[in-house]
């Protein structure tokens, strides 16, 4: 019998969702300069594309995980994709969810390393050991931790973007000069949007379903996912108009957003880098937490020690370099991750479709 929790809000729904997916490579600005700002002004049609992605099958995801309470991703893909695609899609999350942990220990290290001039390991190895004490508290301590400091980014990310917008606005020949798709991970605008959704939800939805079993009803589970998914559109927006104003300086540090900062003066460098730390933290914080309760339960013996074990090797593999990192991996895993969006697919027109009658949530 599951313990019976209690509810989260609405506004936590949209904060946890926030959380979960930014991060270094959202807040440092670099995942955006890569998928995005690099296609010019038509990136903004491709934020447009994602934003309505991000709803979309953010709903799916967490509204899954509420009705079959599920306790990790294992239960909404497994039921979502069928029994073979399934067991794919859930190798594949598996997978990227430790190598999502290995690039936020990598940002820490960048951003000790580029902003306060200390060693690049030891921004990593502050980052995972108290990753590793965050996820030993269990879900609750995850959830309260990544709702809490979601909104602080994103009134950081607005006003930082305000006040780039109202002192150097953006200049479209020198962006059209600057731009080019071949430097993109992936080379057509909307297939990037597409599989910047997709990367995202993968290394996402360890955090998302398990969300939804602690989500009171339909209605509060709806507005979260659209609250959350306009939140994440919002502040990818502000963060590329900041980066295209900012051109073509910003594409030489693996921080472009603290260069920004840095451009108004040191304080609000040093505050946004805090910010920063924060928002990498989160992320790490879910990726490892969706690792290690997909391997074995909280509670049993072998889950402290996989947590030990999970955060030195990532420790380890972190030391590759943040920026390889984002252009590597992440385009790698958005690929890997449209299987899951297929699957997610499959199970809404199961449902939407085809006349099968949904099945009941399961009781606490």
């Amino acid at each position: 019998m599951k313990t019976k929790h209690k509810e989260v809000s609405t506004l936590k729904i949209a904060a946890v969702y926030i959380g979960t997916i930014v991060g270094a490579g959202f807040a440092s600005g670099q995942e955006v300069l890569q998928f995005f700002s690099f296609f010019g002004l038509t990136g903004m049609l491709a934020l447009g594309v994602s934003t309505v992605l991000f709803i979309f099958f953010g709903l799916i995801i967490i509204e899954l995980g509420r009705r079959l309470a599920a306790d990790s991703h294992r239960e909404v893909i497994q039921y979502a994709g069928g029994r073979w695609l399934g067991k794919a899609i859930d190798g594949v999350i598996t997978f990227f969810l430790f190598g999502a942990l290995t690039a936020m220990a990598a940002g820490a290290g960048a951003i000790f390393k580029e902003q306060f001039g200390l060693p690049y390991l030891l921004g990593s190895f502050v980052m995972v050991a108290a990753t590793m004490l965050v996820v030993l508290v269990g879900i609750h301590g995850v959830i309260n931790a990544i709702s809490f400091v979601a909104p602080v980014l994103l009134v950081s990310v607005l006003g930082l973007s305000l006040a780039t917008i109202l002192t150097k606005p953006i200049d479209p020949a020198a962006i059209s000069q600057w731009a080019d798709a071949g430097r993109a991970p992936v080379p057509f605008w909307i297939l990037s949007a597409v599989i910047y959704v997709s990367y995202n939800l993968v290394l996402g939805v360890s955090v998302l379903a398990p969300l939804g079993r602690l989500a009171g009803s339909p209605k509060t589970v709806q507005k979260g996912a659209i609250y959350g998914g306009l939140g994440l559109g919002i502040g990818a927006l502000a963060i590329n108009i900041a980066l295209l104003a900012n051109v073509p300086a910003v594409s030489d540090y693996e921080v472009p957003m603290v260069y920004i900062a840095a451009l108004f003066s040191p304080v609000i460098r040093a505050g946004y880098s805090i910010v920063l730390l924060a928002e990498v933290f989160t992320t790490a914080v879910g990726s490892l937490y969706g690792f290690i309760e997909r391997i074995t339960d909280q509670g049993k013996p072998a889950f402290r020690w996989l947590v030990i074990g999970s955060g030195i090797v990532a420790l380890a593999a972190s030391q590759f370099g943040f920026a390889n990192l984002v252009r590597t991996m992440y385009p790698v895993a958005g690929y890997a991750g449209l299987l899951m969006l297929g699957g997610l697919l499959l199970g809404y027109a199961k449902e939407r479709l085809v006349a099968q009658p949904a099945f009941k949530r399961k009781r606490s």
